[in-house]
């Protein structure tokens, strides 16, 4: 396994985190990632233990908490041997206060997970969303309480905008509060914004990049092609996390990819992770796994590069017209406003 540092931290984490949000199955939306019991989510720690792969990501939210509590239970008596992030921000329950990053929520959320996951401390907590409704001086004391109580030994963010991100750095900065030190986006061959401005922002500040969903909810599996469409049942097809990804852009891709593996003896998901795995400020991979075969696989890339033509057939064949200003911002690239990558 490869260990690479977490943003401007002292934290080595693996390449590759086992995402939970396939555990439990509790409710229609989460049983299209999965519905892994103990049983199984313990087989698949094991695995992940032997590969070297320790640290492992859940939320209060996915399945209303249950993904928490299958995943203390799976790792029981092997607490030392890894990490643990869980995340707290979207809606858990009816009621005023069961969303957002207030002061009142983090707390009581943190508290919760720390419960269900039957450990003394969360070694990365993330705040699940943007909350526009809290002040950022409310959110980051919240995190400062729970760090000084041993809690919580670093904090991130999931799911924020450049300007939301940049605003919380600037606060903790003035205040001597915590500083989050990594960003759990949405990035993928099938969906290259991030490196818009969030890339750029991640470069400049030292915030370490953890990829969510790098197979773009499994539709990067090659298992939708052109002339056939993915089994059903199958998260490629029931998955409705992200963007939609236009057809023709989508075949373009399964071509490039078709091609690379073939020259390389590599599956797409391991060139599709290989390829995620070279991008600038990208600390490590959450990979979600049904079963055991899945993981494997995806497992297989560790150890495994791309060459730099391989890098920039891919690169062309998943390039997109940026939105405004960047768009201009490429137009006029020069010596004084150069590429962010």
């Amino acid at each position: 396994m490869e260990y690479r540092f977490l943003g401007a931290s002292g934290l080595k984490i693996p390449v590759m985190a086992l995402g939970t949000a396939g555990f439990g199955g509790g409710d229609e939306a989460f049983r299209k990632w999965g519905e892994v019991g103990v049983k199984d989510a313990t087989r698949l720690v094991d695995i992940c233990l032997e590969a070297g792969l320790t640290l492992f990501d859940s939320a209060d939210a996915y399945s209303k908490g249950l993904a928490e509590e299958i995943l203390g239970e799976a790792i029981a008596g092997r607490r030392h041997q890894l990490l643990l992030s869980t995340k707290t921000g979207m809606r858990m329950a009816e009621g005023p206060n069961e969303v957002g990053t207030s002061r009142e929520r983090i707390i009581r959320a943190c508290e919760a997970s720390l419960r269900r996951l039957r450990t003394e401390y969360i070694d990365i907590y993330h705040l699940h969303m943007f909350d526009a409704f809290t002040p950022v001086e409310d959110t980051l004391s919240a995190i400062d309480a729970l760090v000084h109580a041993g809690k919580v030994r670093y904090f991130a963010v999931s799911n924020y905008s450049g300007w939301h991100l940049m605003k919380m750095l600037a606060t903790a900065g003035r205040l001597g509060l915590p500083r989050p030190i990594a960003h759990q986006a949405y990035y993928s061959l099938a969906a290259r914004e991030f490196e818009w401005e969030l890339m750029p922002l991640a470069l400049d500040q030292r915030i370490g990049t953890l990829v969510w969903s790098p197979l773009a909810g499994a539709r990067l599996t090659g298992k939708i092609r052109r002339g056939m469409s993915a089994p059903a049942g199958t998260r490629a097809v029931t998955d409705v996390n992200g963007p939609s990804i236009p057809t023709e852009h989508l075949y373009r891709l399964i071509d490039a990819l078709d091609t690379i593996a073939s020259d390389t003896g590599m599956t797409i998901p391991q060139v599709v992770l290989a390829w995620t795995l070279s991008r600038p400020t990208v600390s490590g991979l959450v990979i979600g796994a049904r079963d055991e075969k899945q993981l494997r696989d995806n497992l297989g890339v560790i150890g495994k590069t791309l060459d730099s033509l391989h890098i920039a057939a891919l690169d062309a064949a998943s390039d997109q017209a940026p939105i405004y200003p960047y768009w201009h911002q490429r137009l006029v690239s020069s010596e004084r406003n150069p590429p962010p990558i």
